[in-house]
């Protein structure tokens, strides 16, 4: 027999032979201790009648043992619940107790069919259900096919499960559901029972009734009549103290120093270490490599994080007692318990005091207002004092190292293990010494205001998430980290391309780094006729929404989350080295805010912009009290935001791009589009990336090159559509034409694509084809209607039917009134017809006090203004357009044509910026009859 072999009957061995005694079904008539609940009367089944007839949980605490036992009826209301009900499954631990089943039968008007006696029974399943999820919990299932059963019936099924901790000296604990409203139940109730001179104590948590005990028989008893009364809402971030179990909880440990007491045995370290042993060795290799307790402390607690694999053992199911260090270590696996008893071993054969712990993994908050129980509690983990420091290890967490020794977790409450006893201990909370995630940033947004910057991100993770990358790292496919390296980017600079990406670990830290390499799109808006860019997105992402508009909530204070270091230091690499760049808002401080301590430091060097935020929790509550004084202030931070504001003298775009491609940073940009081609050449979306950019630095040719290898892997009506446009602001309206006309076969229904189409057969004087195209989807009605109507009247201008086109576009307007985009389509199309433009100016005149886009109609008035030879007034609209958009071709075009006309030179700049970046604008507005 293998020592494998060995070590795992040593650690089975136990229950053993409990476990042949209990591991078949027992089957035994109801026991004369139960109430039984009134009978199922199949005459008063409606259909409205609750699909759960029965539910009746009765549960008796008496000589260590607790009983419980459960009647249920379920009536088969649908061919759905036919399949669902079908099989009845029951689950119990062997080594605890008993399954016996009392009853199985079919109740089918007044003939109740005994599906025992006919010999149908349960079968045993002897697979652990949860071994997937690293659960080895020593449950054994009982599964019945239930023959014959129809749509209909009531299934009647009553049976107990019997447990008994022989680790709990003779105590008991017991925890029965309350099921509430909405929940609809024909019959339910929890009963509770147990010896009168048994000390029990009882207790619930939900808005109920207080149940009256009685005594008959000896017994004490209370009943809780179910389902209870729809409990009071609660919001959703309240600290945990405040939440309530729907739990009936009993318990016969008179205090929390009883519960201490009965543990305490199973962590007995003395000899658990044999001298000789492997893990003796492994102790020996801790104190040799160091003197100091700190470091001892640290490697012991490396040693029981990483060389032992997590499986858990169904503590809080009654698993108390761990299996031994020995066993531990030679098994390489084990759950809290185990690990807690093995660290403590190393600790105390380190001359270091420790001792264990309980703790509740997820309501720590709420056990002072529990009833003593080891069931409070659902995981265990050491205290230790090491050179007079309090320390919290958890020897189930991961990728702890020196610097991480003093971070404590977030259990709040904890019950130290002593033979003594002990009373419960509040953990005082300390932030944690590295970040839990810290990301590296470095933007290159020196190519210019509004243009692609080269990224590179390193985000460095650790604790749990470190060692699931760490095991990712072997097994994680080339799409996986793409998807993470996306998500992790996403959030750090918002959308980027990324071409390149990393996963390593390293051990020495315990940390895991994702490096990504790409493109980002820096985001610049432009407000007060300068150009800025909020980079704060720890202050412009916060948020802090409790709803405490219930008069019962109002006093609720708020939680904050468990604790938590986030650090990102972004470095922004400024154009023309950062001649004439600014900062605006917040700086440099450190403040409290909604539960966190935010820790901003910037400088703005050399061209270069660098911010280091810190966000530090350690789970603080908001006072109720200090809510609305919380939200006064993120709010004002919210109106501060760090910005970068550029010169107010910034070149246009076309001005940049040119610098661009003087300077090389256009063919460096190109080289990471290129790259991430190369990382995926068989996914369209390389080559759309990259096709857009040499759109955005004028380089159509490329661009539709790039489009048509995207199409012909992916064909799309968005890239027939992008490159239609290319081609058409080429002059290739062949080639246009044909990919509207592919977009169309595509998807008819695209608004967008009937649209083009339409214009561009109307360009080509086609103008009944455009108006058949566009009439359809006018006659088709729906939400586009007036915006079709308006479309038409368009091409009926395009194409020198001057009257039609105002009728049109009187019509569209009537349609929707009001409409600012309307109005601004009516005003336009006046202007370029030059007819009616005393009206036209009020059209236009009104978008703008309706719209809060103005750009569009302030180039629509500039031109109107220009037909009345109103050239002072042309040039205002023209100049408060481009103020907001530097780059809009139409208005750069008639300020060329009208400060030409007045023989200034500036007309020559801006006649050449249009005509790069809208070629055909010329031919665009001789058809209006301007020209330069």
């Amino acid at each position: 027999m293998t020592t494998r072999r060995l070590a795992l009957l040593a650690l089975f061995g136990s229950t053993s032979w409990a476990a042949q005694a209990a591991d078949k079904v027992v089957y035994q008539p109801v026991p004369g201790w139960v109430k039984p609940a009134p009978a199922i009367d199949p005459a008063k089944i409606t259909p409205d009648s609750p699909v759960l007839l029965l539910l009746d949980n009765q549960q008796r605490l008496e000589g260590g043992e607790v009983w419980q036992y459960t009647d249920t009826a379920t009536r088969i209301a649908s061919p759905e619940m036919l399949g669902q009900a079908g099989t009845v499954t029951l689950q119990w631990q062997p080594a605890a107790g008993d399954l016996i089943v009392h009853r199985a039968e079919i109740i089918r008007g007044a003939e109740h069919i005994d599906l025992l006696k006919s010999g149908t029974s349960f079968d045993v399943l002897r697979r652990e259900q949860q071994l997937e999820q690293r659960t080895l919990d020593g449950m054994l299932t009982a599964t019945m096919a239930v023959q014959g059963l129809r749509v209909g019936d009531v299934l009647h099924v009553t049976s107990s499960i019997t447990r008994k901790d022989r680790v709990l000296a003779g105590k008991v604990q017991g925890f029965q559901p309350l099921p509430a409203a909405p929940l609809k139940i024909g019959y339910a109730r929890a009963r509770l029972l147990w010896p009168a001179a048994d000390a029990v104590k009882w207790k619930l948590y939900l808005d109920a009734p207080k149940p009256v005990e009685s005594v008959a028989g000896g017994y004490r008893e209370i009943a809780v009549p179910l389902p209870l009364a729809k409990q009071p809402d609660l919001p959703s971030d309240i600290p945990a103290r405040f939440q309530k179990l729907n739990v009936l909880e009993a318990s016969s440990f008179p205090d929390w120093a009883s519960v201490a007491t009965v543990m305490a045995p199973l962590y007995a370290t003395d000899g658990v270490i044999a001298a000789g042993s492997p893990l003796a060795a492994e102790l020996a290799k801790i104190k040799t490599a160091s003197t100091d307790p700190m470091q001892r402390t640290a490697a012991a607690l490396q040693l029981v994080q990483e060389q032992v694999r997590y499986l858990f053992n169904g503590m809080d199911q009654g698993n108390y007692k761990p299996q031994s260090p020995a066993q531990t270590w030679e098994l390489r696996y084990g759950d809290c318990k185990a690990k807690t008893l093995m660290l403590l071993a190393l600790l105390r054969g380190l001359d270091i005091e420790a001792e264990p712990v309980l703790a509740n993994s997820k309501l720590g908050d709420l056990v002072p207002e529990r009833l003593p129980t080891p069931g409070a509690f659902d995981h265990i983990l050491v205290k230790a004092n090491v050179a007079g420091e309090t320390l919290w290890l958890d020897g189930t967490d991961a990728g702890a190292r020196l610097a991480d020794l003093r971070d404590t977790p977030n259990f709040r409450w904890v019950l130290p293990v002593r033979a003594s006893g002990a009373t419960l201990t509040r953990i005082a909370m300390r932030p944690h010494a590295r970040p839990d995630i810290e990301a590296a940033i470095d933007l290159d947004e020196s190519a210019g205001v509004g243009l692609p910057a080269p990224m590179t991100a390193t985000i460095t993770l650790r604790g749990r998430v470190a060692q699931m990358l760490q095991a990712a790292q072997a097994q994680a496919s080339k799409d996986d980290v793409k998807t993470m390296a996306s998500r992790m980017s996403d959030g750090l600079v918002g959308s980027a391309t990324i071409v390149d990406r990393k996963l390593t670990y390293d051990p020495v830290t315990g940390t895991a780094a994702v490096a990504i390499t790409g493109v980002a799109y820096p985001d610049w808006t432009r407000t007060d006729q300068r150009f800025r860019s909020v980079i704060d997105k720890v202050m412009g992402e916060m948020k802090f929404e409790p709803d405490r508009t219930r008069t019962t909530w109002a006093a609720l204070p708020v939680s904050t989350g468990d604790s938590a270091y986030y650090r990102a230091v972004t470095r922004i690499h400024l154009p023309d080295g950062g001649m004439g760049y600014t900062l605006e808002g917040d700086q440099s401080f450190a403040r409290p805010m909604a539960g966190a301590t935010i820790i901003r430091a910037v400088r703005n060097e050399g061209g270069v912009v660098t911010l280091d935020d810190r966000t530090v929790s350690i789970g603080d509550e908001v006072p109720a009290t200090e809510i609305a004084a919380n939200r006064r202030a993120i709010a004002a931070a919210k109106n501060r935001l760090l910005s970068i504001v550029a010169p107010a003298d910034l070149p246009s775009l076309y001005t940049r791009v040119a610098a661009m491609k003087r300077t090389g940073a256009v063919a460096r940009i190109a080289a990471l589009y290129d790259r991430g081609i190369a990382d995926a050449p068989d996914e369209a979306v390389g080559y759309t990336n990259r096709a857009w950019f040499w759109e955005q630095v004028y380089d159509r040719p490329k661009a539709i090159a790039d489009v048509g290898r995207a199409l012909a892997i992916t064909p799309t009506i968005d890239s027939y559509t992008w490159r239609a446009r290319l081609f058409q602001a080429s002059g290739d309206r062949d080639k246009a034409l044909a990919d509207l006309i592919a977009a169309q076969a595509l998807d008819s229904s695209s608004d967008e694509v009937v649209e083009r189409l339409a214009m561009l057969r109307a360009d080509r004087g086609e103008k009944d084809a455009a108006l058949e195209l566009i009439q359809e989807r006018i006659d088709a009605g729906g939400k586009s209607k007036a915006a079709m109507i308006a479309r038409k009247a368009e091409v009926l201008a395009r194409t020198g039917d001057k009257d039609a086109a105002i009728v049109a576009i009187d019509q569209a307007v009537a349609a929707s009134p009001g409409n600012p985009g309307l109005l601004n389509s009516r005003c336009w199309i006046k202007g370029t017809l030059n007819v009616a433009l005393d009206t036209a100016l009020k059209d236009c005149t009104r978008s703008i006090e309706l719209s809060d886009s103005t750009v569009a109609a302030l180039d629509s008035r500039a031109l109107v203004f220009f037909r009345l030879n109103r050239m002072d007034d042309a040039l205002a609209d023209l100049t408060a357009a481009l103020d907001i958009d530097p780059d809009m071709a139409a208005s750069l075009y008639m300020r060329g044509v009208i400060l030409g006309r007045q023989g200034k030179p500036e007309a020559k700049g801006d006649l050449i910026a249009a005509r790069t970046i809208r070629p055909r604008i010329d031919d665009d507005y001789k058809r209006y009859g301007i020209v330069p």
